[in-house]
C-alpha cells in the first residue's frame, strides 16, 4: 500500500510539473497606439490635404461646367495625382487595423480620378462631375482615418 501511495504521489508531481510548465502567463494585449512622433509626422500632412480638398471642391466643378477639359486633366494629373502619392505614403504610417481601409480608400480615390480624366477626354461633364464628387468624398473618408490629436 505504501508503494502505491509513493507511486501515485510521483505521478501527481509529474502531472503538476507538466501542467505548470505548459501553461503560459496570461498577459493583457495592449492595442497598438500612435507614438507622439507618428502623430506629429501625420499631422504635418493634414493641412495640405485639407486645403487641396477644399481647392478641388471649388475648382473642379467650375472647370467641368466651363468644359475646360485641359485644365481638368492638369488638375487631376498634377495636384490630385500628388495627393494620391501622399495618401499612399501616409497609409504606411497608420495603425495596422486602419491600413487596409486606407489602402481601399486610396484605390477608390485613384479610380475616381481615372473616371474624371476619362470623362474629360470624352467631354462628358455629368460623369466627370460625379467622379469628382466621389474623389472628394474619398479624401474626406481618408482624413477621418487619421489621428487628429496627440493622446
Amino acid at each position: 500500500m505504501l508503494r502505491h501511495r509513493s507511486f501515485l504521489s510521483l505521478i501527481l508531481v509529474i502531472l503538476a510539473t507538466f501542467l505548470i510548465g505548459c501553461s503560459s502567463p496570461s498577459t493583457a494585449t495592449v492595442p497598438p497606439t500612435y507614438s507622439s512622433a507618428q502623430i506629429q509626422q501625420i499631422q504635418q500632412y493634414i493641412p495640405d490635404i485639407q486645403s487641396l480638398r477644399d481647392r478641388a471642391s471649388r475648382e473642379i466643378p467650375s472647370l467641368i461646367q466651363r468644359k475646360d477639359w485641359i485644365d481638368v486633366g492638369n488638375f487631376v494629373h498634377g495636384p490630385l495625382g500628388e495627393l494620391r502619392l501622399t495618401m499612399n505614403y501616409m497609409t504606411r504610417n497608420l495603425l495596422p487595423q486602419d491600413q487596409s481601409k486606407a489602402k481601399q480608400i486610396t484605390r477608390d480615390f485613384f479610380n475616381n480620378l481615372v473616371g474624371v480624366d476619362q470623362a474629360a477626354q470624352q467631354g462628358d461633364a455629368k460623369k466627370a462631375l460625379l467622379n469628382a464628387r466621389e474623389a472628394i468624398a474619398d479624401i474626406d473618408n481618408f482624413l477621418q482615418l487619421l489621428p487628429q490629436t496627440a493622446e
